[in-house]
């Protein structure tokens, strides 16, 4: 048994954990983070999420992780959106409008595996973090001195002992499921097919980020740094279908073709898909227990908040358990936690991604309509716009989450 019990235990070597992993050791406080993949097949995980927005960015740079990505991505200050039927550029938005709210007045395009490589080379290199690869967490107990959690290695069974455990595993949390917290929300009824694309949409107007209404087949279009560039094209799909069906490279080039007829066959990079979720936890803290991340809540991937909204829970979370750590504050402090990340997970995460798929998918011509007048009246107003980017870049959630108490 590891008797080194005073240190957080982060369960999940995703993004949130290792971004936790860094702040806490920026306030002095040691952590462990337990990852069941292996070094040799952690990088092989499949494409997700990476747009950063400005909020995040900012974040990053407090732990020096800014600099290890931005050259692995691309600077995206614009964001545009486009009518399928009608194939117009209904609006777009410039993030210069949020020159004096941020020193990052844009979107880095920077994968989740890059983040999570570059990462954990600084988790690693931290005298004050240590990490363990290839080690399944299976369960945990606490008192009131502490958690202790069973894990297992190479078949090897061993209790770590920590102060506090933070679930970073994700939509499947243990830690979650064995405190028996509910996982509010609901299940869409479609998919989502993630189709990777070498080929340059630039040369037809789109730019880095693009969001396409369409009544039938709504899309989202993301630009990738390569080698090779790559582009990102979502769209919906039928649940009832068969993944490997659908995946086909005949199926996935019939969907391309109908988004953007071209001569020549597109070059697919690869494709995936995912079910989407819009959960949140009941609770974030349970004693000693606390989650963070998608362990907490899952949402559409439309408006790139997941992610970022868990980054944000790790840096609320660190300050407050260093100041408990530091006989600063006490556990309680731990509930102010919950309360603002919990409401910020609620409304804004929540009800802005529910807003942004129903604003894609919106079959009635009239309200259509409507919707595009709108963001084009929007857009082209300086002082709405920054409005508009004032949350769509989470800067007005953090705000707001630090007014909570």
């Amino acid at each position: 048994m590891s008797t080194d019990s005073d240190r957080i235990l982060i369960v999940g070597a995703g993004p949130v954990g290792l971004c936790l992993a860094l702040i806490l050791a920026k306030k002095g406080v040691r952590s462990i983070v337990v990852e069941q993949l292996r070094d040799d097949n952690f990088l092989d995980q499949v494409p997700r999420a990476g747009s950063n927005h400005p909020a995040t960015l900012e974040l990053y740079d407090e732990i020096g992780l800014y600099e290890k990505l931005e050259p692995r991505g691309l600077i995206a200050p614009l964001l545009q959106y486009w009518d399928r039927e009608a194939r117009i550029k209904v609006a777009e938005f410039d993030h210069a409008y949020l020159k004096n709210d941020t020193r990052f007045p844009f979107v880095l395009q920077c994968e989740r595996i890059k983040i999570v490589e570059e990462a954990l080379k600084m988790v690693r290199a931290n005298p004050l973090c240590e990490v363990r690869m290839a080690t399944t967490f299976t369960g945990f107990s606490q008192n009131d001195d502490g958690i202790m959690a069973t894990v297992e290695t190479e078949g090897r069974t061993e209790i770590i002992a920590a102060r506090y455990i933070v679930s970073g595993e994700g939509a499947r949390s243990i830690v979650r499921k064995q405190l028996d917290i509910d996982f509010e929300g609901f299940t869409y009824s479609d998919n989502t097919l993630n189709i990777e694309v070498a080929y340059d949409f630039s040369q037809h107007g789109y730019t880095e980020r693009n969001y396409i209404s369409d009544p039938v087949e709504w899309s989202n279009l993301f630009h990738w740094k390569g080698p090779p560039d790559r582009w990102r094209v979502h769209f919906p799909a039928d649940s009832d279908e068969d993944p490997e069906v659908l995946t086909t490279p005949e199926a996935l080039q019939a969907r391309l073709q109908r988004f953007l007829p071209n001569s020549r066959p597109y070059e697919i990079v690869g494709s995936n898909i995912y079910t989407v979720h819009q959960r949140v936890a009941q609770k974030f803290r349970a004693g000693r227990a606390i989650l963070a991340g998608d362990s907490a809540h899952v949402n559409s991937p439309i408006g790139a908040m997941g992610l970022n909204s868990g980054i944000h829970d790790a840096f609320n979370l660190a300050d407050k358990l260093a100041r408990i750590l530091s006989g600063e504050a006490d556990a309680s402090l731990l509930d102010l936690y919950e309360r603002q990340r919990r409401h910020i997970a609620i409304q804004h995460t929540q009800a802005q991604t529910i807003r942004n798929k129903k604003l894609l998918q919106e079959k009635d011509p009239e309200i259509r309509r409507r919707n595009n007048d709108e963001l084009r009246r929007t857009a082209e107003d300086p002082k709405l716009a920054r409005e508009f980017l004032l949350r769509s870049s989470l800067i007005n959630s953090l705000r707001e989450a630090e007014r909570i108490q």
